[in-house]
C-alpha cells in the first residue's frame, strides 16, 4: 500500500488500524474493549475534509465510544469481506450503516477492487456480450465505466442498472444479517431517495447514493434494522465548503461534499435514535 504525503492545508485524519485489518481508518483510534457504537460507511462517514464528522459529533453527546470504520468511496464489499470490521460491528451496541451506492460492488457484470471498491478491475464475459463495441481496458473507475455504457446505449444500460440494484439489495441483506446486532441504516444526501425508474440516469450526472431507491431501502427495514432518512437542508447545501479543511488541489473534490453544517444536522437527527437503541433491552 502506498501513502500520499500530506499536502499543505490538508486535514490530518490520524489514520489508524484495528486488529488484523489491512484497511486504514480515521483516528484517533478508539477502544474496542468498552461499550461502543460502530459506524460503517463511505466518504461521508469517514469525514473527508470535515474536522468533526457526524460520528465524532454523536460521540460527544452519546457518552459512548463511536468507532469510525468509514472508508472513502467504499462499497458494501469492503466491509463484508473484512473480518475485523464485521467482528467489531457484531460486538457493537449499535452498528450505524451509511447507505452507499450500488456502483461500487462486484456483480455478474464486473469486478471491483476488494478494498478500493470504486476501482474497476474487469468486465465479465456477459457484460462484454451486452456491450461488444466497448473496450473495457480503458477504464479504471466504476463510475467512469458506467457513464460510458449509458452513453453508448441507455436501453442496454437499464439491464446493468437492474443487476447492480439486485446485487446491492442481496449484499446489504447479507451485511445486516452478518452484523446480527441492531443496525441503524442512514440515508445521508442532498436529496431524498427516489422511486424506481425504468431507465437509469447518467451516472456522471447523478448524486450519491447511486441507483439506491426507496423500495430497496424499505426492503431492508425490520426488527433489527431501523432506517433514518436525513436530507441536508438548503442552508447546509448553500454553505458550500465553509468550515471544511482541504488543500488547493483538493478544492474541486471538496465542492462535491456535504459540509460541517450537514454533518451537524445528521448528528442531531440520529442522536436521539441512538440514545434509545443503546439502552439495554
Amino acid at each position: 500500500m502506498t501513502y500520499d504525503a500530506m499536502s499543505a492545508g490538508a486535514l490530518d485524519y490520524a489514520p489508524c488500524r484495528y486488529g488484523n485489518s489491512r484497511l486504514l481508518f480515521r483516528g484517533p483510534r478508539r477502544r474496542l474493549d468498552a461499550p461502543y457504537v460502530a459506524f460503517l460507511g463511505g466518504t461521508e462517514t469517514y469525514g473527508k475534509f470535515i474536522k468533526a464528522p457526524f460520528p465524532a459529533l454523536v460521540e460527544s453527546d452519546l457518552g459512548l465510544n463511536c468507532v469510525n470504520f468509514g472508508i472513502p468511496n467504499a462499497g458494501i464489499d469492503v466491509f463484508v469481506n473484512d473480518p475485523t470490521v464485521m467482528e467489531a460491528a457484531q460486538r457493537a451496541r449499535v452498528a450505524v450503516l451509511q447507505v452507499v451506492g450500488a456502483q461500487n460492488l462486484s456483480n455478474r457484470f464486473y469486478t471491483v477492487h476488494p478494498r478500493r471498491n470504486d476501482r474497476f478491475l474487469t468486465a465479465s464475459p456477459l457484460l462484454r456480450v451486452i456491450y461488444p463495441e466497448v473496450d473495457f481496458a480503458e477504464f479504471h473507475f466504476n463510475r467512469h465505466m458506467l457513464s460510458h455504457l449509458h452513453k453508448v446505449s441507455s436501453e442496454r444500460f437499464s439491464i446493468v442498472r437492474a443487476e447492480l440494484q439486485k446485487a446491492w439489495s442481496a449484499r446489504m441483506d447479507l451485511l445486516t444479517r452478518q452484523i446480527g446486532s441492531r443496525v441503524l441504516l442512514v440515508w445521508f444526501a442532498d436529496h431524498a431517495p427516489l422511486r424506481d425508474e425504468p431507465v437509469g440516469p447518467d451516472p456522471a450526472r447523478s448524486g450519491d447514493p447511486l441507483f439506491v431507491t426507496r423500495e430497496m431501502l424499505d426492503s431492508l427495514a425490520g426488527d433489527q434494522v431501523t432506517l433514518a432518512q436525513v436530507v441536508a437542508t438548503p442552508e447546509a447545501i448553500n454553505a458550500g465548503t465553509s468550515g471544511m479543511v482541504f488543500s488547493e488541489m483538493e478544492a474541486m473534490a471538496a465542492k462535491k461534499m456535504l459540509g460541517p453544517r450537514a454533518h451537524g444536522e445528521l448528528a442531531r437527527h440520529i442522536g436521539p435514535l441512538l440514545h434509545d437503541m443503546v439502552r439495554p433491552q
